[in-house]
């Protein structure tokens, strides 16, 4: 698979966006980066999975136009490396992603299509956007990117503290110029993602009525297809 494919379907993976409040009130000088992530590391140290609500703007800088796109995600993280996911994209175009180790399927219900893909050598690219978010460590972080402390912004009612991160990988670099992280200050689990790409195209997600570590079986995160259901596998 070709590094912009699997931009692409990392993209995917990524569903919700919500408005950025500054925040009235300047922050104690103790909410450091290092205090960041150390709520980051603390959520992560008991995280298994989560269920949320999610809605998506995807940014298409040269006509600047938005793609807004509402659905829910459960992720699942049996053990650190070991990420599975889907996500339930609802309106405007129906879709559904899972993700499992190198495999990644995308369900489109209107063409009763169901595509296949093979991360294969890219797995390890992928993961890197998967992680984002999801019961990642700072030193997971730190061993990919340059991080710096961006500020305090409320998002969605929650306190956050925004930080960015630059790849340190020159090739997934040409491909993703940024990232930007909203970390709750409450819990240190993150509250909005926003994914910088080259020419000022952005995905920006956040996520509602979160719930973590919620009871999920194996099978609530595969596929449910209809009989007669088409497979494609556009790598090939």
């Amino acid at each position: 698979m070709r590094l912009s494919q699997t931009a692409t379907l990392a993209a995917v993976l990524v569903w919700s966006v919500a408005a950025l409040i500054p925040a009235a009130a300047a922050r104690p000088a103790s909410d450091s980066l290092e205090a960041t992530l150390g709520r980051l590391d603390e959520a992560a140290s008991g995280f298994r999975g989560l269920s949320a609500d999610v809605h998506k703007v995807s940014h298409t800088a040269v006509i600047n136009e938005d793609t807004v796109d509402e659905g829910t995600i459960l992720v699942k993280r049996p053990k650190p490396g070991d990420i599975r996911m889907l996500v339930d994209i609802k309106q405007p175009d129906p879709k559904v992603v899972a993700v499992a180790g190198r495999k990644v399927e995308i369900y489109l219900p209107k063409m009763n299509t169901v595509q296949e893909y093979d991360a294969g050598k890219n797995r390890a690219l992928l993961d890197q956007f998967l992680m984002l978010g999801f019961g990642s460590t700072s030193a997971d972080l730190r061993s990919a990117y340059t991080i710096t402390l961006g500020g305090p912004e409320t998002v969605a009612g929650q306190k956050t503290t925004r930080i960015e991160l630059i790849p340190k990988s020159k090739e997934l670099l040409t491909h993703l110029r940024r990232v930007e992280l909203w970390i709750s200050d409450a819990n240190g689990n993150t509250v909005q993602q926003k994914f910088h790409m080259p020419g000022g195209d952005y995905t920006q997600a956040t996520y509602s009525n979160v719930r973590i570590n919620p009871n999920l079986p194996d099978g609530t995160l595969k596929l449910n297809l209809p009989k007669g259901v088409k497979r494609e596998t556009p790598q090939k």
